[in-house]
């Protein structure tokens, strides 16, 4: 029902893959063929003109770069359709082509069953889910890793709307989760319990670090939050820590004045 073709990316460490899915037997729906580079776009190429059936559409979760670097090529090789949420469509304007727009419970069929489209933002904002509810099975895109993290960054990452979202996934009742990096991840209610619980662990850490700190700004915060972190990677925790304070913003707990921040 469904395969997956791991193909390097351009993504963040410690993931070098992403997960590209196929799903369907004999009439085929390809996800997130994401590979950039040209040896592994001929791969999955010829990986599906060798397998029975045939490919009806390429279908994309979201518009960021380790999700869509192949998209393009593999539709005009294919002549197929690429789908997508509108969101994700203005983002990929002049890059990639989207033929159709899926949006909140748009129906992708195949003969191995139907997949029902979850709108769920907060990592980006035109974000797709697929729900196959019979097998129990999510697609889930970059909502969950199977290795490493799920960055945030503003505007684009949600804090509140990335939480209703994994709220909405653990109330499926599903059997598993497919992420786009890393292998299939088992116990999704229990999973999906846990990044919950880590995010709102993460804002009081910030909260914390910003009473002591203040003002401040995200890097120095993220110093403080993250303490094991090396400095390579304190850039892209910086932005992260910025979620949380727009998220403790929202809430009228912290305030922002130019770079820094402080508690109201």
């Amino acid at each position: 029902m469904v395969r997956v073709v791991p193909v390097r990316s351009p993504t963040l460490p410690p993931a070098t893959h992403t997960n590209c899915y196929l799903l369907g037997h004999e009439r085929i729906t390809v996800v997130d063929p994401a590979s950039p580079f040209a040896d592994e776009q001929a791969r999955l190429l010829g990986g599906l003109q060798a397998a029975p059936g045939h490919v009806e559409r390429i279908l994309l979760t979201h518009h960021h770069h380790d999700h869509v670097g192949g998209a393009q090529a593999l539709a005009q090789a294919l002549e197929v359709p690429v789908v997508a949420h509108r969101y994700t469509a203005e983002q990929l304007a002049g890059e990639v082509r989207i033929d159709a727009w899926l949006d909140e419970g748009a129906i992708v069929d195949t003969d191995a069953g139907s997949w029902r489209c979850l709108h769920t933002p907060g990592h980006a904002p035109g974000h797709l889910c697929l729900h196959h509810q019979e097998a129990g099975v999510v697609v889930a895109g970059d909502m969950v890793a199977g290795e490493g993290t799920i960055v945030l960054d503003p505007p684009e990452g949600v804090l509140a709307e990335y939480l209703a979202s994994l709220a909405r996934l653990r109330d499926l009742g599903s059997r598993v989760l497919l992420p786009a990096h890393g292998p299939a991840l088992k116990e999704p209610e229990a999973l999906l319990s846990y990044y919950i619980a880590h995010r709102h662990e993460r804002t009081e850490q910030v909260l914390e670090a910003l009473q002591s700190l203040q003002p401040a700004g995200p890097l120095e915060l993220a110093r403080r939050v993250y303490v094991e972190l090396p400095e390579l990677f304190l850039g892209v925790a910086a932005r992260q820590v910025l979620c949380h304070l727009q998220d403790l913003a929202a809430r009228d707990v912290v305030c922002t004045s130019g770079e820094t921040w402080r508690m109201v």
